[in-house]
Formats: structure tokens, C-alpha cells, sequence
């Protein structure tokens, strides 16, 4: 009995009892600079509406640490209500995995000048994005062009201009559809195929998704590939 009560105050002490991590535990942690009040979300998508997973308040300090379980790899959302009637800029997005993750970020430039370290997929999602906004950044060049008042409206000078916006957007999705191919192991593959590309060739769609390692395949992201495509063929 006295051995009983020992083990039971233990729990207490020590923390619940039953509330171990797992090795599909993820913990989000990090600090918001210059937080004084606020309240933080940890957010997600499981089908197709937001869901609020975890909060907390903020008042004076602004480390936060969020817990929550994963059934595999998925994108989640840390959202900042600063009480401003701003949304603008609010929301960071982020490849949760299993393991810790760590956000560093500062209040008045919350998801623009966040480091986000612990996840290796979400390291994939930034060297994919990073190659993207090039491609995004020469198609607002292509259109400034376009719809410069100086730019002659001769045919052959449109038909050249649009050839560019065509090529560049043809250059991007092949980036995005290599990319998924590249990295079958992981789980930004499907999710690409899924988020990005989604309109591009079926056939291309299926070489991504043959080509998934099996974990990636039973993952959130492969499993909804699969889905997709088979709703397509029947279509």
C-alpha cells in the first residue's frame, strides 16, 4: 500500500502518468519577439475545413509550446489573433512531422521572417517554394510587360509575350512535377501532386504516385492522391 501511494504521488509530480510522448508526437514550440498579448492556434485541415487543434494565450511572453498527435506528415498552420481586426499576415504554415519542432518568429513580421527548424520535410517544402518563386516572380515580369502602356500592341509582339508566359508556365510545372518524382520518399511528393499540380497530365499525376515509397503511400497525403486519381479515371 505504502508502495502504491509512492508511485501514484510520483505521477503527480512528475507530470500525468499517461500523457508520454509517442514516437507520433509532435511538439511545436518556439518564441513570438515582442509578443506582449495574443492568443496563439495550432491549426490543420483533416478533410476539408479548418480545424483548431490547441491554443494559448499569450500575456507578457511569447514562448509557446503545442503538442498534438499525427497519424503521418501533414501541413498545420500556427495563427496569431493579435486583437488588431487584421488577419493580414497572421499565419504561418508548416510540414508538421513527428519530433520537435522549433518557430522563431517576431510579432510584427510573423510569417514572413519565421525560422522553422525539426521538420524534414518542411526543409523540402521551402527548397520547392524557393525554385517556385522564381518562376512566380518571372511571370509578374512577363505581365508588367504585357500591360505596360509602352509595349507596342503588335500581333507578333503579343504572340511573342505569350509564348514567354506559356513556356515559363510550362517550365514551372515540370519543375514542380520533377520535384514530386525526386522525392518519392517523402511526403511533399503527393502533397505537391495534390496542392500544387493537381490540373497537370494524369499521367504524370500517376507516375508520382506509383512511384511513392509505401510509408508515403499510406500517408494523409498518398492516400488522397490515390483517391483523386481514381475519382479522375471514373470521370
Amino acid at each position: 500500500m505504502k508502495n502504491l501511494i509512492i508511485a501514484v504521488l510520483s505521477c503527480f509530480i512528475l507530470g500525468s502518468c499517461g500523457s508520454k510522448d509517442t514516437k507520433n508526437t509532435m511538439t511545436v514550440t518556439g518564441n513570438v519577439k515582442g509578443l506582449k498579448k495574443g492568443t496563439l492556434y495550432l491549426q490543420h485541415i483533416p478533410d476539408t475545413a479548418l480545424v483548431i487543434i490547441d491554443s494559448l494565450k499569450v500575456e507578457g511572453d511569447g514562448t509557446f509550446l503545442f503538442k498534438t498527435e499525427l497519424e503521418s506528415p501533414e501541413i498545420f498552420y500556427l495563427y496569431l489573433d493579435k486583437k488588431d481586426n487584421n488577419d493580414i499576415n497572421d499565419r504561418i504554415t508548416f510540414f508538421g512531422e513527428p519530433g520537435t519542432i522549433t518557430i522563431d518568429t517576431n510579432w510584427d513580421t510573423f510569417d514572413t521572417k519565421a525560422k522553422i527548424e525539426g521538420s524534414e520535410t518542411h526543409k523540402k517544402l521551402e527548397e520547392y517554394r524557393d525554385v517556385m518563386s522564381r518562376f512566380n516572380e518571372k511571370n509578374l515580369e512577363i505581365l508588367r510587360v504585357a500591360y505596360d502602356p509602352e509595349t507596342p500592341q503588335d500581333s507578333l509582339i503579343q504572340d511573342s509575350i505569350q509564348r514567354a508566359s506559356d513556356n515559363n508556365i510550362r517550365r514551372g510545372y515540370l519543375y514542380a512535377l520533377n520535384f514530386a518524382l525526386n522525392n518519392k520518399d517523402s511526403h511533399i511528393a503527393p502533397f505537391i501532386a495534390l496542392k500544387e499540380v493537381p490540373d497537370a497530365n494524369i499521367i504524370y499525376l500517376d507516375s508520382i504516385n506509383n512511384s511513392l515509397s509505401p510509408e508515403v503511400a499510406n500517408g494523409k497525403y498518398g492516400r488522397e492522391l490515390q483517391e483523386y486519381l481514381e475519382e479522375q479515371k471514373n470521370n
